[in-house]
């Protein structure tokens, strides 16, 4: 039987961010200082640092959630005031409606921008299909595993296709085998849809796996330490090319990876790190 064809082309046209010269103030707390970056149409660009240090404010800047205390942040060529579609903000938490099935959680986002509700359950199915939730429609978030809860917030994130996906730790509450389940996942949809992307994250291993770039930030008030480029890479969870790279991100970020340097010399392959705080 042949496949049946998607409802629309899934392809998703592009956004550009430019931060230029960005601050932000919460009144005496001073949380980022001159931070300028442009994030390329399609590009997935990692922000690594420690708590509390603005990432996730600058992200909620790019929402339309938050304003600069200074500076401009403009998505394709505008000034972002507020909110809009095509920037959909995805958190920790799935945020799904208990009493909704997953199909009609999925299909409200559509819904709220008044599309057809036929259509949209319609497309609700789909996007659930392509997140591996085929035969879940009718249940409830109560019904299904945490990842599964999560999946379906990713089809409910992409089904809006929105042009810039904003993932404030999407994966940070799970497993770490569900997570790397949910980041392969991820990965197969933004190289289908091919939005650009902002992803908050704490995981070293997500950002370098996901990432085409890593922003690597300074304690608050934010500045970046250092830039990673990975883009071109073809990453497999087996991320070893990596280490010299991972190791240098935990060092900028106050942490100390070390190798077992006899391990090492006997067998290379059975190397394994540790990691401890550095002393201020």
């Amino acid at each position: 039987m042949e496949p049946k064809a998607s409802l629309y082309p899934i392809r998703i046209p592009k956004m550009k961010f430019s931060f230029q010269n960005i601050e932000k103030s919460f009144s005496d707390l001073r949380v980022i200082d001159d931070f300028s970056r442009e994030i390329d149409h399609g590009e997935l660009v990692a922000l690594v640092g420690p708590s509390g240090c603005g990432k996730s404010t600058l992200l909620h800047m790019a929402a339309g959630l938050e304003r600069p205390s200074g500076g401009s942040l403009l998505a394709d060529g505008k000034a972002i005031r507020g909110p809009n579609p095509e920037r959909t903000l995805m958190f920790q938490e799935n945020a799904l409606y208990p009493w909704l099935t997953l199909e009609q959680n999925v299909a409200l986002a559509l819904e709220f921008q008044r599309s057809n509700k036929r259509r949209a359950r319609e497309l609700a199915r789909e996007w659930l299909a392509k997140v591996q939730l085929s035969g879940f429609e009718e249940y409830f978030p109560q019904q299904v595993s945490g990842g599964m809860r999560q999946r379906a917030a990713l089809a409910r994130a992409f089904i809006s296709r929105p042009k810039a996906l904003l993932l404030d730790e999407p994966f940070g509450a799970l497993d770490a085998l569900t997570r790397m389940t949910l980041q392969d996942a991820l990965r197969e949809l933004i190289r289908e849809a091919a939005p650009t992307v902002l992803l908050v994250t704490h995981d070293v291993d997500e950002a370098l796996f996901l990432a085409d770039r890593i922003l690597v930030f300074s304690q608050r008030p934010a500045v970046v330490l250092k830039e990673f480029n990975l883009a071109h890479h073809e990453k497999t969870h087996d991320l070893s090319e990596f280490a010299p790279m991972r190791r240098e991100i935990l060092g900028l970020l106050g942490i100390r990876a070390e190798a077992d340097t006899a391990a090492a010399q006997a067998d290379p392959d059975s190397v394994s790190y540790t990691t401890e705080e550095v002393a201020a």
